[in-house]
């Protein structure tokens, strides 16, 4: 069972909670290895994951009485007896940790967390730095994956796509395999694990490989997880390049999530205070299962969303109107009982409206809408092979070059590669408007396969009939495909899935000649084990639970899209599917990643 605050996470196909639980059992015990009082300092990026799997009422209770950001210089004054640093295995947090260590006037014992792995190069630097022997302990916390809701883990990796196509790093590789090796001890030995694209077979091998070594083998546990499908990013770039219009990937597109947290403007949220009385700070609201009205719109067509709020606005008025007819004491009682959930309810309609304004002014505005008439026409095979004049339009108004690059990118792969003539003028009015140093990010993005045909077979065309891709006829507000999510354009990826599921992808075979990698052999992990799967639940199985492991990020529109699927009646038994990711990801984020990579480098 999960903890309280987190019993949204017990609701889904497993127990994710038990990931959360697991995790904050071994931060605790390491906490607790270091007896006294505790400062944690803090690698920035890790605050908002390690807050979904602990508070700090619990590090309290074991000790801890400072916390701190990890920045150059002296740390702020304390009386605790452990400086405790929470970092990822990065070189440039060893510099600063060496900072802190050294301008520390206090006695003190040091110790470093590595999150999730210790690194050797980290700890050369801090011999280099000389402050190696001024550390306690080095320990690690495997924290490979968290859970963002009921139904979606994620490694939190922004960066491990780049890293792996750019600077030919493969460490995420060996990372999805610990992962998945974790995820099989507590919920038990997957029976089958299929795969497509060009890591999946090495995750394969990887995990069992780790499997073997962990003594895995003899899990005994009652499997509960009946397959593992494993989706290569490089299988599938044009998703993420689409605009995402469904409500929670609207959010992400206009302001981020990070962490099941979505960032807005502050003054939209407190109207009925006076102005002395609002915050400058932006307003934090979690986007999870947890919120049931963000549950019901979140997979909903934006479109569909303005007649959600209505009926809310309408339930919860006619609710907080029962008090006129209460005629006696119990009544009153009744009402008084429910009068929290009435304003919790309250509450969440008032900020998913408010939400919803700003969606609707940025889904309003003329350059939102041109991007999408654009990638409309570009996903229907319309004007891929000539210079786009908004594209044009977007250069001389130097907008943001990620919107310009994931704009050409699509026009790239749905054209199965620019013309030279059409890319070398790109090429050139990019780096006029943008700066040298983008030659680099062009050739990344070739080097990744966004900027050429990511596969000698590519054809967008063939694929796009094959698996009907586009959908003519879409009822944005009571769907019947896939393609909702989009406006019309099913994620490659899902309808990948959806053929998975019925009728296999050996009816395919001729078109996954076409997409990038292969498709691995089935793998059987253990016939005992899934003739136990069978058995416990009598002669007939009325669920299937697949988890479908994004190697290179997911969209919260694909994530959207598997949801729809598991909720669609098929005939056959049902599929329910668990979502895991090196993590959360839209075309901004994806394209960013490339481009920030060549600027460190070439820095």
């Amino acid at each position: 069972m999960s903890s309280s605050g987190a019993a949204h996470l017990s609701e889904g196909p497993i127990d994710i909670g038990l990931i959360r639980e697991a995790a904050r059992k071994e931060l605790l015990k390491l906490l607790d290895r270091c007896g006294g009082t505790k400062a944690l300092v803090w690698d920035l990026p890790l605050t908002e994951r390690f807050s979904l799997i602990v508070e700090f009422s619990l590090l309290k209770e074991h000790g801890v009485q400072r916390m701190f950001s990890l920045t150059g210089g002296k740390l702020n004054d304390s009386d605790v007896r452990h400086i405790i640093f929470v970092t990822r295995p990065e070189v440039d947090a060893m510099n600063l940790i060496a900072q802190n260590i050294q301008k520390e006037v206090r006695e003190k014992k040091f110790h470093i967390f590595f999150v999730p792995s210790k690194s050797f190069q980290c700890k050369q630097r801090l011999e280099e730095l000389g402050v190696a022997n001024s550390l306690e302990s080095i320990e690690e916390f495997r924290l490979d994956i968290v859970p963002l809701d009921y139904d979606v883990l994620s490694m939190e990796l922004p960066n491990s796509l780049s890293d792996r196509l750019i600077h030919e790093d493969y460490s995420s590789v060996y990372l999805v395999a610990r992962a998945l090796n974790g995820l099989q001890r507590q919920f038990g030995t997957i029976q089958e694990i299929h795969g497509a694209g060009h890591y999946a077979r090495a995750v394969c091998d990887y995990l069992k490989k780790i499997s073997y070594e962990n003594g895995d083998n003899e899990n005994n546990a009652q499997p509960q997880i009946n397959r593992l499908v494993i989706l290569d990013r490089t299988l599938d770039f044009i998703s993420p390049l689409v605009t995402q219009l469904t409500y929670e990937g609207l959010i992400d597109e206009a302001y981020g999530i990070h962490n099941a947290t979505g960032q807005f403007p502050s003054e939209r949220f407190f109207s009925n205070k006076k102005p002395e009385e609002e915050t400058k700070s932006d307003k934090k609201v979690m986007l999870t299962s947890k919120d049931e009205l963000f549950q019901d719109l979140r997979d909903k067509n934006f479109n569909a969303v303005g007649p959600v709020l209505k009926s809310k606005t309408k339930q919860i008025k006619e609710k907080y109107d029962e008090r006129h007819d209460v005629n006696s004491v119990r009544e009153m009682k009744d009402y008084v009982k429910n009068l929290p959930k009435m304003q919790e309810d309250k509450a969440s309609l008032a900020n998913h409206t408010s939400i919803a304004e700003l969606i609707k002014e940025f889904t309003d505005t003329e350059s939102f809408l041109d991007t999408i008439n654009l990638e409309q026409e570009l996903l229907n095979g319309i004007g891929t092979d000539k210079i786009s004049q908004y594209i044009e339009d977007c250069l001389f108004r130097k907008e943001p070059i990620t919107k310009v690059l994931r704009l050409l990118c699509l026009q790239c792969l749905t054209n199965n590669g620019l013309k030279p003539k059409v890319f070398e003028y790109y090429k050139k009015e990019i780096i006029h408007t943008y700066g040298f140093e983008h030659i680099i990010t062009i050739r990344n993005l070739e080097k990744a396969g966004l900027l050429q045909p990511p596969w000698k077979l590519w054809n967008y065309n063939t694929i796009r009939k094959s698996l009907r891709l586009v959908v003519e006829e879409i009822n944005e507000k009571d769907p019947k495909d896939i393609a909702y999510v989009h406006s019309g354009y099913a994620p490659l990826s899902a309808r990948l899935m959806q053929i998975f599921s019925h009728p296999g992808w050996r009816s395919i075979e001729e078109v996954f000649r076409l997409l990038p990698g292969s498709v691995m052999s089935p793998v059987v992990t253990d016939e005992d084990s899934k003739k136990k799967w069978k058995g416990s639940l009598g002669s007939s199985r009325d669920t299937i639970v697949t988890l479908v492991f994004f190697i290179g990020g997911v969209t919260y529109a694909e994530i959207s899209a598997l949801r729809f699927l598991s909720d669609f009646e098929t005939g056959g038994p049902k599929e329910e599917y668990v979502i895991a990711t090196t993590s959360i990801i839209n075309g901004n984020s994806m394209i960013k990643s490339f481009v920030e990579s060549c600027n460190t480098k070439s820095a």
